[in-house]
């Protein structure tokens, strides 16, 4: 991955942290690793555990942003929140998985936060 596209995706994180928190998410952690991959940010809302993917992208010319959360990809965040909640001694504490996607047109940045995005995809 080129250099400005990480410098891209850290500011779709660092944006898409900001709008959370403005809407009322408290942040637990951000680029949470584990032997399964990563997850870009863990947050609640009210009593619900919040897994965020981010994805960030200057064009819709390959998708848009949301899109390209894959069922390959959901499978995957969805072991590392399974990992995340055995680890935590989490098992039974409600949660979902959001996706937070970030579009550029122009000078301004466009966030959509997308609740229950998919849901526990394993198999």
């Amino acid at each position: 991955m080129s250099k400005q596209r990480q410098r891209y995706g850290r500011f779709g994180e660092t944006l898409a942290a900001d709008q959370l928190v403005k809407r009322g998410y408290r942040i637990i952690e951000t680029n949470y690793r584990n032997r399964f991959g990563e997850i870009d940010i863990i947050a609640t809302e009210a009593d619900t555990l919040v897994f965020v993917e981010v994805r960030a992208r200057h064009t819709d010319r390959f998708g848009s942003p949301a899109a390209s959360v894959t069922r390959a990809k959901q499978k995957q965040i969805s072991k590392v929140a399974l990992g995340y909640l055995k680890a935590a001694g989490k098992m039974h504490q409600k949660s979902r998985f959001d996706v937070v996607a970030v579009s550029s047109q122009a000078d301004s940045p466009r966030v959509e936060i997308i609740r229950n995005a998919f849901e526990l995809a394993y198999g």
